[in-house]
């Protein structure tokens, strides 16, 4: 078994550079909308225009109560919403890249990176890896870094690590982080683009 900090390290890399490098080029296409979206983002089916809630500044609507009451449960106990939401994402994110942008280790991946759209579109990517209101639409993982020359374990290692000192200085709780970490984690293959197991 990895130990915890192996693990952290890695999910702090593999969302870093997910959200980093895959959506660089992406622009989102999950907004609402006119006022608010007009497919049930619970059921798939159309929207009653009436049956509304509004979370973080944005309205959603759905196609029955029920509907509304399971995605405002949901809501509730992401990872998204325990972290603290969209400010804590946006904050998060912020001071990620001042250290990512130091770091000699894995600076010259975004040398020619645009890090306006990039911190955009990783505050995206994250918010929907731990469970936000909006699902990612973006490249996935492995075609986000297939043409990324010479990104290996050690690069996917400095940016996981960069992440879990941003956590920790923002004063995170650990079972936070634990649960970013491990999530992070689960994407190292796909960024490193290792082969699938069978």
């Amino acid at each position: 078994m990895l130990k915890l900090s192996q693990l952290l390290l890695n999910l702090t890399l593999a969302l870093t550079f997910s959200a980093t490098l895959a959506l660089a080029n992406e622009s989102p296409t999950n907004a609402p909308s006119g006022e608010f979206n007009t497919v049930c983002p619970i059921s798939g089916k159309p929207v009653d225009p009436k049956i509304t809630t509004v979370y973080e500044g944005q309205t959603y609507a759905f196609a029955q109560d029920a509907c509304r009451t399971k995605w405002l449960a949901e809501r509730e106990n992401s990872l998204y919403h325990k972290l603290g939401g969209k400010a804590a994402i946006d904050a998060a994110v912020e001071s990620f890249y001042v250290k990512v942008l130091a770091d000699s280790r894995i600076k010259h991946f975004f040398d020619d990176i645009n890090m306006n759209k990039q911190r955009r579109k990783q505050k995206e990517f994250l918010s929907a890896a731990f469970g936000g209101p909006n699902p990612w639409t973006g490249k996935d993982m492995r075609k986000a870094h297939a043409n990324l020359p010479g990104l290996n374990e050690t690069h996917f290692n400095a940016v996981a690590e960069n992440l879990q000192k941003t956590l920790e200085e923002l004063k995170v709780p650990k079972d936070l982080i634990d649960q970013v970490m491990a999530i992070a984690a689960s994407t190292k293959d796909a960024v490193l683009n290792k082969p699938v197991a069978k």
